[in-house]
């Protein structure tokens, strides 16, 4: 018969907390798997199941179970149970504040000479060229004016 590797005893706290998460099932079906997987190994509970037996009952595979469990000893109940936020976006943001001032600048001025106001993409074109940003679209500078309350009419 093979080790057990992790044995899992909830305290009583972190076993209310997964009980609670379970009954309200208000959570992400990731979080209640966890918690459904932690509750069922919990070596305190008179009828803890074996990592092939919680496996087959919540339809995963047993190195899921042997993921979570590891997780709980090492990392401890939050981490387990809920995601890690990310630190930075994937894609930073193209538009820094310095660039909206600029474009908000850009359309209280007054229009170039021609045109008698401003435009969406007469003012993407404009704020381009002064060199602000190499590139922008003009919902992008429709969405940073309708976040000033800036109207082009």
């Amino acid at each position: 018969m093979p080790s057990i590797k992790y044995m899992i005893e909830l305290s009583d706290q972190d076993k209310a907390t997964l009980l609670d998460i379970v009954k309200k099932g208000a959570r992400t079906a990731r979080t209640i798997l966890r918690a459904n997987i932690l509750l069922a190994s919990d070596r305190r509970n008179e009828t803890h199941m074996t990592v092939s037996e919680i496996a087959k009952a919540y339809h995963t595979t047993p190195t899921t179970v042997q993921t979570v469990r590891a997780s709980y000893c090492d990392k401890g109940l939050e981490a387990t149970i809920n995601r890690k936020k990310r630190e930075t976006p994937p894609v930073p943001a193209k538009v820094t504040g310095e660039v909206e001032a600029h474009i908000i600048a850009l359309a209280c001025s007054d229009p170039p000479k021609g045109y008698s106001r401003w435009t969406l993409r007469l003012l993407a074109d404009k704020t381009v060229e002064m060199g602000y940003i190499d590139s922008i679209s003009y919902v992008t500078i429709s969405t940073i004016l309708k976040k000033t309350n800036l109207s082009l009419t």
